[in-house]
């Protein structure tokens, strides 16, 4: 069976709660306690998909069969439930396919509740495999990481500008430096201005948004997952648990070697 690939502080539970309209919110209760996840509005298609499978009991007495510590537990496959140690589990199931729902403010933070999916090569379209889910754990990153990271994108956009706007005026401010550096300091002022104001309007540059800079800083997340894998939900109580479960020792194939099971997945009353 082929694997699939994986390559805020948050807001209080009220606020987060007064954002939520239209799903109720789920409890994944496990044998090493019990995770809430709200569901978003604004992914409608998996949110939907996923919360008919609960109410089905799709997901009770499955277990979460790959877990990678310091990325991500996933879960709910059908051939997992009562399968022996040692059994190769985690088959996924092309009728449960959905074409992504990615949305920029939905991102792979700690506690995010994603669908995973088949490989680009067999997968082009990146549909999501709604009959596993799996739940970022991930790593904190530090704000100077962070930083780096939007410099490595941003610096080479720069330099490029650079390039085609001042090195044509080198020499000659090279000579102005030495005979009038008031003339130096005029051209030098008037070829930055420039190659300011091309920066800013240049296309390609990339910032992390104050809140997700928030988030990956303070819980952290998985950045190299985000606009790869539909995330539809968050858990907003219990990470702690997802932590419990990140923890467990796991055989060659990720499958923990004591297993995590989901007792029961069920709309919160």
């Amino acid at each position: 069976m082929k694997k699939y690939i994986l390559l805020f502080v948050f807001i209080a539970g009220g606020i987060i709660a007064s954002a939520q309209t239209k799903y109720p919110n789920v409890i994944i209760s496990t044998n090493y306690g019990d995770m809430k996840v709200m569901l978003y509005d604004d992914t409608p298609n998996h949110s939907a998909y996923f919360l008919n499978l609960v109410k089905k009991g799709y997901f009770d007495g499955t277990l979460f069969h790959r877990v990678v510590k310091d990325f991500m537990i996933q879960g709910g496959a059908q051939d997992s439930r009562n399968a022996p140690a040692g059994a190769q589990i985690g088959g996924g199931r092309t009728d449960m396919q959905l074409l992504p729902e990615f949305r920029d403010n939905h991102y792979h933070r700690k506690g995010a509740l994603a669908a995973p999916r088949r490989g680009d090569n067999e997968n082009p379209q990146k549909k999501s495999d709604m009959s596993q889910f799996y739940i970022v754990q991930g790593k904190v990153l530090t704000e100077g990481r962070l930083d780096s990271m939007e410099m490595a994108v941003n610096v080479p956009i720069k330099n490029k500008i650079i390039r085609t706007y001042y090195f044509p005026h080198k020499e000659e401010l090279a000579k102005l430096k030495e005979s009038d550096p008031r003339a130096f300091n005029a051209l030098l002022d008037s070829v930055l201005h420039i190659v300011d104001s091309v920066y800013a309007e240049a296309p390609g540059k990339f910032f992390f948004p104050a809140e997700q800079k928030k988030d990956y800083s303070t819980d952290g997340g998985v950045l190299s997952l985000n606009g790869e894998y539909t995330v539809y939900g968050q858990v907003i109580e219990g990470l702690d648990v997802i932590d419990k479960i990140a923890a467990l020792p796991t055989d060659q194939r990720e499958r923990p070697k004591k297993d995590a099971k989901i007792i029961r997945a069920y709309v919160e009353k």
